[in-house]
């Protein structure tokens, strides 16, 4: 089983989250006082930011039953018609507080204070028909927010995109009364057992969030029939799953996940895209990927880049070197430029239907991403 998903990058965890990290980690030292910014959207327009918090009445929470019902906080990016109302928050300072523990002299607000793009309050866009929707799972340990420099680019193109944060799974999760909560599931030792079992509570939270978005206010803007998902490492893991399990979902993006289990209930049909770092396609690296491979039946491509780490598919692939820690060898904003670029392709492609060469072999203009099989 890949590592990355044993012990997650020390910048994603706490010492609840993952003691062998930040073992790892702890000599690591900042440099103080720290500017942190994310790349903006590409297309220049106005993007929105909402904050949802849904209760799914009648299931308890898996990992903290006395927690009651279960509580999801969701963050929704969309394409706004004019860029009023406030900046959008990156994350709160106890979220930030939480991720920046295992690090010392990197101030512990660093994160609360990154610069995003898309505003608060703005007015939606008009669509002369419903937007696509991508529903985005992050990676165990890692905050929801972490997603934010995919949701903004996506939105920027016209998708509605929203990204859940599964409450207990992530290192620190604020919900609207002010409490944060760490990572119950991080407190045990992640094997493929685990995390199918985290796996298959991700897919009835994926589930019942694109219940209450169809059936809320953001309904009316959907198109029910361009419905696609995007995943991080154990998120990725939950793609397929959710499209094994509804059919609503069209298409699929596997970030960097190792498959757990290695071989689905049944063939994913659907488009399919994994897209990860180099290691996905050594002997020493994730024997889960060609071991799925073959049950994946549909359009399907199999991607890496090079330079990349496993946090390179996220934010923290320009956010670790702005708070003073080492990154992976790729540029940041260039890692960032990549994901971007390859999944807005393939769902351009997938949901959109519009014509994408980029995902049909290798190009010029990213030499770092290798076609192994498609």
């Amino acid at each position: 089983m890949k590592r990355h998903l044993i012990v997650a990058l020390g910048v994603a965890c706490s010492l609840l989250a993952a003691p062998a990290a930040h073992a790892e980690g702890s000599s690591l030292v900042g440099t103080g006082a720290v500017e942190t910014a994310l790349p903006a959207p590409t297309t220049g327009r106005p993007v929105g930011s909402d904050t949802l918090h849904l209760v799914d009445p009648g299931r308890p929470d898996p990992w903290v039953p006395d927690f009651g019902d279960r509580q999801l906080v969701v963050s929704v990016w969309y394409p706004a018609a004019e860029a009023s109302g406030s900046p959008a928050p990156y994350m709160t300072a106890a979220e930030s507080a939480a991720v920046l523990a295992p690090f010392t002299n990197v101030p512990p607000d660093a994160l609360a204070k990154t610069r995003t793009h898309a505003r608060t309050g703005a007015p939606p866009a008009a669509a002369k028909r419903g937007l696509p929707l991508v529903l985005v799972s992050p990676g165990h340990a890692f905050p929801r927010a972490t997603m934010t420099s995919l949701g903004e680019e996506l939105a920027g193109r016209g998708y509605l995109v929203a990204a859940v944060g599964h409450t207990h799974e992530s290192v620190a999760t604020t919900l609207p009364d002010g409490r944060t909560v760490g990572c119950v599931t991080c407190q045990k030792k992640m094997t493929p057992e685990w995390g199918a079992t985290i796996t298959a509570s991700r897919v009835k939270d994926m589930r019942f969030v694109l219940d209450e978005l169809l059936e809320g206010r953001w309904g009316r803007l959907v198109d029910r029939s361009r419905i696609g998902m995007a995943g991080f490492s154990l998120g990725g893991n939950t793609v397929s799953q959710v499209m094994a399990a509804d059919r609503r979902v069209r298409a699929g993006i596997n970030l960097d996940g190792s498959l757990m289990p290695r071989t689905p209930a049944e063939p994913v049909r659907r488009p399919y895209l994994m897209l990860g770092t180099e290691a996905n396609h050594t002997p020493a690296g994730d024997e889960s990927w060609p071991e799925f491979w073959p049950h994946v039946r549909g359009w399907k491509r199999w991607l890496t880049v090079s330079g990349t780490n496993h946090a390179s598919f996220t934010d923290y692939a320009v956010l670790q070197a702005q708070v003073g820690l080492p990154a992976q060898e790729l540029d940041g904003e260039r890692a960032i430029a990549v994901t971007r670029t390859y999944v807005r392709s393939f769902f351009d492609r997938h949901l959109l239907r519009e014509r994408r060469p980029l995902l049909d072999g290798p190009s010029r203009a990213y030499p770092e991403v290798r076609f192994w099989r498609g």
